[in-house]
């Protein structure tokens, strides 16, 4: 007996409809911090976002200052603080890239003010006690030789150097000589000189109401100290070189069974007339599962598991990355086709069917972005890193919603052709340069 086929007919995309901004409100307090509070009420929390320019700074102090600065202050201890921060519901960390130190926290909106004067009270008095900083300079130590015994950091590591150069963003993980030689004297001098509210810009989201909330902050963080004269101009991290296409760089992994694949191609900023349309080209490209080269090696070849394209932005410029990892047996052949699917976005249209799924993809994860206040207070807080504000949100989606094959296409054309790319390639180098030969020029990385 022969079962039918059945056979499942997918419903058609409903319209795109405009998209509803939050209520906020925003105030610059005296002392230059910008407050923006943002109104969620979905559920009875609040979230948390201190942004404060830390670009130029020394790279290892900055990670152990990110490590340590909530390890204690003048009247309380890291238990301490943890426990009041618990009382609320909450809790409070730090982390720290080449552009902003950023301290995040939630906790119950009934919390808020708590939370804030627990900020208030890191900001002003942390204390960077010894004992605390040797037990985290010695968990940062471990971490990054971790990190540099993967072969993926090993890739992007060798991938920023050819991008950035002599770039501070060339470097974004310290060595751990450098890690090892820091003391609290050198945090609290870092501390001084560089948390700061000048610049820094605070995003409270949550069930409140956004005129009070900035009352909260002011009166809470109004005496936070008033920085130098021209931070911004000082720290000010220089805008990044232009991208430098040259040989494929391979960089020698011997006996590595894995090659790890990376490459980067021009983009520019969420301000400019072409993102949208280099973003759908991305799509369309590797950014999402549907996309030409997932399909590719991924599920037609099986040459890798996750094939990935993203656009990334930081302060000083911004960039598109492709990355996958591929066995050292299909090293080349993995290769050969990330550089045909580059080559065929770049010099045909895409199809319309192509255009609108890549479309919907891009505006469907703008709102499931914003759904969270997690979501929205980590989207605020990157806009105000770039000097926007939540009403770019609305004006990004109109413009993916209206961006044409023939924009696409132009994109693509301009940015992902793959004689603009930078390419390294991680790898076992007495198998992999023979067949990399074979498509482009390569080069291999001095030890």
């Amino acid at each position: 007996m022969t079962v039918p086929e059945m056979v499942t007919t997918l419903p058609a995309l409903g319209p795109t409809t405009k998209l509803q901004l939050p209520r906020e409100a925003e105030a610059t307090l005296p002392n230059g911090l910008t407050v923006i509070a943002i109104r969620r009420p979905s559920v009875p929390l609040a979230e948390v976002r201190l942004r404060i320019p830390f670009g130029r700074a020394h790279p290892a102090r900055a990670a152990m200052l990110a490590q340590t600065l909530l390890s204690g202050t003048d009247t309380m201890s890291s238990v301490e603080i943890a426990a009041e921060l618990q009382t609320v519901g909450g809790g409070l960390s730090a982390g720290v890239d080449p552009d902003r130190l950023m301290l995040a926290g939630n906790g119950l909106v009934g919390g808020l003010e708590r939370i804030l004067e627990l900020l208030g009270e890191v900001l002003t008095a942390a204390r960077y006690p010894a004992e605390e900083v040797a037990t985290e300079r010695a968990r940062l130590v471990d971490h990054i030789q971790v990190a540099q015994s993967q072969p993926q950091h090993v890739a992007r590591t060798a991938l920023l150097k050819r991008i950035y150069g002599r770039h501070p963003y060339a470097n974004q993980l310290p060595e751990p000589e450098q890690v090892r030689a820091i003391r609290p004297a050198q945090l609290r001098a870092l501390h001084s000189e560089r948390v700061r509210p000048a610049g820094a810009t605070l995003v409270l989201v949550g069930d409140i109401t956004p005129a009070k909330a900035i009352d909260t902050a002011e009166q809470i963080l109004g005496g936070w100290a008033i920085g130098g004269d021209s931070p911004a101009a000082k720290w000010a991290v220089p805008p990044v070189p232009p991208l430098a296409p040259g040989a494929l760089m391979v960089v020698d992994r011997p006996d590595s069974v894995q090659s790890s694949l990376r490459m980067a191609l021009p983009a520019v900023p969420r301000t400019h007339p072409d993102h949208a349309a280099l973003q759908i080209a991305n799509l369309i490209f590797g950014g999402y599962f549907s996309s030409r080269w997932v399909e590719n090696i991924r599920e037609d070849k099986g040459y890798t598991y996750g094939p990935h394209s993203a656009i990334e932005h930081l302060v000083a410029g911004s960039s598109l990355t492709v990355a996958a990892d591929v066995a050292t047996e299909v090293t080349g052949p993995a290769m050969l086709e990330t550089l045909y699917e580059l080559g065929r976005i770049a010099s045909l249209p895409p199809a319309e069917d192509e255009l609108e799924q890549a479309r919907q993809y891009a505006l469907g994860s703008l709102r499931l972005g914003v759904a969270t206040q997690a979501g929205l207070a980590g989207l605020a807080t990157t806009y105000a890193g770039s000097g926007l504000r939540l009403n770019h949100l609305a004006e990004h989606s109109a413009r993916l919603a209206a961006v044409t094959a023939d924009e696409v296409a132009a994109a693509a054309a301009t940015y992902l052709a793959p004689a603009r790319a930078v390419t390294v390639v991680l790898g076992d180098a007495s198998r992999i340069e023979a067949p990399l030969a074979a498509l482009t020029p390569i080069e291999k990385a001095q030890p």
